[in-house]
C-alpha cells in the first residue's frame, strides 16, 4: 500500500461530490441535465509490458458524462414558454449573429426589438416568414415596433337562401320599412385607411319568375339611385345557384375621405328554396390597423403573431437541432451548450420530426436530476471518501511503525 492509491481516491471522490452537488443545485433549473462522474483505474507504465502481478496505483476521473434523458414537462401560464419532448435543442445566437449555442431551457421572452430571447439575451433561431423555403436559420423577430397596416375591403362574399315562398311587396322599396323588401343583411367594410362603415344589402322579390332585386346602402345611404336596384339575381327553376350574375360584380362605396371606390360583391352561392331567409356565410377581406397582442407557437413550430384587429400573421418557423453525439457538447453555462468536434455537426429539424421531437407551448422541461438518487449517491460517496482517508491513515501508521523500529 502507498499514499498514491488513497490520495487518488480522495481526489476522485471529492470530484464526484462536486458533480453530485452541482446536480442537486440545479434540480430546479429548467432544461438542466444531470451529470455523472466516471472513473478509470491507473497503472504505472513499465518497459517491456506489465508483469503478471501488477498492482494499480489508484484511480482518476475519466470524464464527467452528461445525461440527456428527457425531463418532466410542467405547464405554465406563459405562452412563450416552450418545452421540447424529444432529443432536440433550441438554436440560439447572440445579438451579433456570430456565436451559436444550444439549449433545452424554453424560458423565452420578446425584447424591445421584437426578438425572441432567453434570460441571458440569446436570440431564438428559426426560418423567418419573409424568407424562402430552405433558407438558413436566423434570429426570429416579431413586428412589435409598428402597427399592422390596414387593408381595404376588396371583396364581399355572401352565401344565403331567399325564401321561394315570399310574395312580391306591393310598395316601392323604402330602406326604413321592412315590409317593402323580403330580407336584409349587413357587413362591415374598410377603406384604405382602415376606417369601417356598414354596407347593408336588401333583397326584394319581383313579379318575374325566380328573380330578385338587390339594393345596397352604406351608412344608411344608397350606393346608387335609391329607386333602382344594384343588380338582379335570377335563379333556375330548381332554385340552385343563380344563373345571373355568374360572377362577382361591382359594388360602389365611398371612403371616409369621400373618395369613391369599387368593391366586388360575390352572390354566386345564393339559393332560392322553400325555406326561410338565412345567411350561411358572410365574409370580407379588409381589416383595420392593429397592434401585436400575443404570440402563439404551434406543435409544428409555426410562430404566429396575433393583433388587436383579430388578424393573425406568420412570424416564422422554429427550427430545432440535434447531434450525432450530444454528450460531446461542451457546457457554457446559462443552460446552454456549444458544438464541438466530438458532438458532430448540427442536424436541423422542424418540430414534429423524429430526430428532434415535438414542441409544446405554455410548458417547460424540468431538470432530469433525480434528487433521491443524488442524495443516496452523496451518502455512498461520502463513505468512499472516508474509506480512502482511512487508507492514507493506515499507510501513515505503517510508516510510523517502520521509523520506530530499533
Amino acid at each position: 500500500m502507498s499514499f498514491q492509491q488513497g490520495l487518488s481516491g480522495l481526489n476522485s471522490t471529492s470530484k464526484s461530490l462536486d458533480v453530485i452537488g452541482n446536480n442537486i443545485a440545479n434540480a430546479n433549473t429548467f432544461g438542466s441535465k444531470a451529470a455523472r462522474a466516471e472513473f478509470a483505474d491507473m497503472y504505472a507504465a513499465s518497459l517491456g509490458g506489465a508483469g503478471e502481478n501488477v498492482i494499480g496505483i489508484g484511480t482518476k476521473l475519466a470524464t464527467v458524462s452528461q445525461q440527456f434523458s428527457q425531463g418532466g414537462i410542467t405547464t405554465t401560464t406563459n405562452p412563450m414558454d416552450l418545452a421540447i419532448n424529444g432529443p432536440g435543442f433550441f438554436q440560439l445566437v447572440d445579438a451579433a449573429g456570430a456565436n451559436r449555442s444550444f439549449s433545452r431551457n424554453g424560458q423565452f421572452k420578446v425584447n424591445v426589438d421584437g426578438f425572441i430571447v432567453t434570460n441571458s439575451g440569446q436570440r431564438l433561431m428559426g426560418i423567418p416568414a419573409d424568407t424562402t423555403a430552405g433558407a438558413e436559420p436566423a434570429a426570429l423577430s416579431l413586428p412589435t415596433g409598428r402597427m399592422l397596416p390596414p387593408q381595404a375591403t376588396a371583396t364581399v362574399k355572401v352565401e344565403f337562401n331567399l325564401d321561394a315562398r315570399n310574395k312580391t311587396p306591393t310598395q316601392p322599396i323604402k330602406f326604413t320599412d321592412a315590409t317593402t323588401y323580403n330580407g336584409a343583411t349587413s357587413v362591415t367594410v374598410y377603406d384604405p385607411q382602415g376606417i369601417d362603415s356598414a354596407v347593408t344589402l336588401y333583397f326584394r322579390k319581383t313579379n318575374a319568375p325566380n328573380t330578385w332585386e338587390v339594393y345596397a346602402t352604406q351608412s344608411g345611404l344608397s350606393v346608387n339611385d335609391p329607386t333602382a336596384p344594384l343588380t338582379e339575381i335570377v335563379f333556375s327553376d330548381d332554385g340552385g345557384a343563380p344563373t345571373s350574375p355568374l360572377a362577382p360584380f361591382d359594388l360602389p362605396v365611398t371612403s371616409a375621405g369621400g373618395l369613391a371606390r369599387i368593391m366586388q360583391l360575390d352572390l354566386t352561392k345564393a339559393t332560392q328554396f322553400g325555406a326561410g331567409f338565412s345567411i350561411s356565410d358572410l365574409r370580407q377581406d379588409g381589416f383595420s390597423a392593429g397592434q401585436l397582442t400575443s404570440v402563439a407557437v404551434e406543435k409544428n413550430g409555426e410562430i404566429s403573431a396575433r393583433y388587436s384587429n383579430g388578424e393573425t400573421r406568420a412570424a416564422g418557423v422554429l427550427m430545432l437541432a440535434n447531434f450525432r453525439n450530444p454528450q460531446g457538447l461542451a457546457p457554457m453555462g446559462d443552460n446552454a451548450w456549444r458544438r464541438t468536434p466530438l458532438s458532430g455537426d448540427v442536424v436541423p429539424g422542424r418540430p414534429g420530426d423524429g430526430i428532434v421531437g415535438a414542441v409544446q407551448a405554455g410548458a417547460l422541461e424540468e431538470s432530469n436530476v433525480d434528487l433521491t438518487a443524488e442524495l443516496v449517491n452523496m451518502i455512498t460517496t461520502q463513505r468512499m471518501y472516508q474509506a480512502n482517508a482511512q487508507a492514507v491513515k493506515t499507510q501513515d501508521q505503517i510508516l510510523q511503525t517502520l521509523v520506530n523500529l530499533r
